[in-house]
């Protein structure tokens, strides 16, 4: 007997439908399942923030989420964010501002600045940095990010530091 749970899920705009375990992680699920490997796994504890994912227009950790909740619901993964192969402003800045240097944690960086901007079109350096809070970065210092974030606003990039 099988204890494997059907599931049907939209990732970025596709329906995808599965049978998974119980207890699968969604960061697992769109990793190994579905082969979105943008998707980041760094600690599995919802510290570094690395795996953030939109569940329903909501930026999540995905290693906190089990794939089973995620039934019925819409997701957007770092390879969903560019439209018809066309980087975001704030992808394009992240470049321009070198905001990556091993890029092992700018997906979930993306996506909790995504997130930001979208409710929040020109946050102050304060509430970028809180946005940040749950995303860890071993390379760039943060303020190249900060400095993005502020460009794809529209917003003059300061040159402070970011933490």
């Amino acid at each position: 007997m099988s204890n494997r749970i059907p599931i049907s899920v939209t990732v970025n705009g596709k329906v995808q439908e599965a049978e998974v375990e119980p207890r699968l992680l969604l960061a697992h699920f769109l990793r190994e399942d579905l082969g979105l490997t943008g998707t980041h796994i760094g600690c599995d504890t919802t510290q570094c923030g690395a795996c953030t994912v939109f569940v329903d227009g909501q930026s999540a950790k995905s290693c906190t989420i089990f794939a089973v909740q995620a039934d019925g619901r819409k997701l957007v993964t770092i390879e969903g964010l560019a439209q018809r192969g066309e980087q975001t402003k704030l992808q394009k800045m992240f470049g321009e501002e070198h905001a990556l240097q091993c890029g092992f944690c700018t997906p979930g960086m993306l996506m909790c600045a995504t997130d930001l901007l979208a409710h929040n079109a020109e946050p102050s350096e304060t509430e970028i940095k809180e946005a940040l809070a749950g995303c860890l970065c071993r390379c760039t210092g943060y303020a190249p990010i900060v400095r993005a974030i502020q460009r794809a606003s529209g917003q003059e990039a300061t040159r402070s530091h970011a933490h």
